[in-house]
Order: structure tokens, then sequence, then C-alpha cells
């Protein structure tokens, strides 16, 4: 898989992405990131990118032909279309769902908006979809593309150890993960699950169900209203 992300700060991008599990992947050739800086593609000698709006107001606005110089580079490099997501808080909100969907893609691109957002233009002539990682606003779309870049990366043949590694945690089948223990045995006068000592996997599977539906139902009972349940 692919993923491009279009910025104003590809070194701050570049460098999250190459740290621990996804970084080792890019190494290994399982995942391809490249971050690029949409000041490249500006035709203004002092390589701005943005403006006033139109109709006044406070703040810039990062102008469409830059964002759009830059896409059809990506576009160039690939000889195809990427999905291409911009990062607003008016987007749909970030699922596990729409991460394995996106996972099945094999180009992503991820254009990170900056200041008071970008000109509608370029979102309605080569955005496919708007994605939120919550309700709240941030100064640019960059950590929201780190979030999705990773999200969608770690589900990727190869990226874990094992597909367990995901495939068994929150959301990944609409349920909480189970509790998680780990040496010593009692700490602080807490002592792990005698299940999970014994060394029956039917009993500690059973158990691990148990707790995943319990867990679910104290800390996110509107996660059992949806519809597969």
């Amino acid at each position: 898989m692919r993923i491009d992300i279009l910025t104003l700060f590809p070194d701050l991008c570049d460098r999250v992405l190459s740290e621990s599990v996804i970084g080792r992947a890019r190494q290994n050739g399982i995942i391809e990131v490249n971050c690029h800086n949409i000041r490249d593609y500006t035709t203004d000698k002092h390589r701005r990118v943005d403006d006033y709006p139109y109709g006044g107001g406070k703040g810039m606005i990062l102008q469409a032909d830059p964002i759009y110089r830059c896409y059809e580079a990506i576009r160039e490099e690939t000889g195809g279309k990427p999905h291409l997501i911009y990062l607003s808080p008016q987007g749909k909100t970030l699922t596990q769902q729409k991460a394995r969907e996106l996972a099945a893609l094999p180009n992503l691109a991820l254009l990170c908006g900056h200041y008071e957002g970008i000109d509608e233009r370029v979102i309605e002539e080569i955005v496919d979809e708007e994605l939120s990682i919550g309700d709240y606003v941030l100064t640019g779309g960059e950590l929201p593309a780190l979030v999705v870049a990773d999200c969608v990366a770690r589900m990727l043949p190869g990226v874990l150890a094992d597909e367990v590694c995901f495939t068994e945690e929150s959301h990944f089948a609409g349920l909480l993960e189970y509790p998680q223990y780990s040496r010593p045995a009692e700490w602080h006068g807490r002592a792990v699950p005698q299940v999970l000592l014994n060394g029956d996997h039917k009993k500690v599977d059973a158990w691990r169900a148990e707790q995943a539906l319990r867990r679910t139902q104290e800390k996110r009972p509107d996660l059992l209203k949806k519809e597969h349940f």
C-alpha cells in the first residue's frame, strides 16, 4: 500500500511515521509513505500558499492551486487516482470499520488543512471524502492524518507480528478488548485472575469473551446498540 500526505509540515509527518511499528514496516517495504510539501507546488516566488478569504474574516485560507498541483504530481507518480481524504472536523468520524475499508485500497492520499481551512473549490474538485478524528478543532490536519495513517497501516499484512494482534483489539469486532495482565502474578495486592494461569485455553477464551462483553456494557454500551448486535 502507498500513502501520500499533502501537508505544510512534511518533516513532522515523516518523523512520526519513521518510528516504531510503522517505521519498521516502511523499512521492510511493506508500506510506502510519502510526505509532500504543498509549498513546493506554488508558483509564488515567496512560496506562499495562503491568502485572505473572500468576504472578509479572520485568518488565512490555503489556496486551491498549490494543493491541486501537489495532487497532480502524486497522480503522475502513481499512474492513477489515489483515494483522497481531507482531514476536517466537518468529516465523518473515523471508525475501525472505516480503517478496515481504507486498508484494502492500493493508494491513499491524506490532505492536511491549515489556518482557517482550504479553498472549497479544490475540495469539490479532487477530494473523495472528509474524515474527522473527533468533534473538536486542531491547528492543522497533520495529527489527524498521522492517526489515519497509523490506524490503517497497522492492519496491513506483515506490519504486525500476527493478524490476531489487531483482530482481538477494541472496536475491531464491535466490542472493547478484554483486560490484559503480565508478570508478576501479584502486584500491590492485586492478583491476576486464576483462569489465566491454569493453561486451559478454552476457559481462557471463554473468560476473555465474557470480559469483552462486560467491559463494553460498562464503558461503551452504545456499541452494543449497533445493527450487528
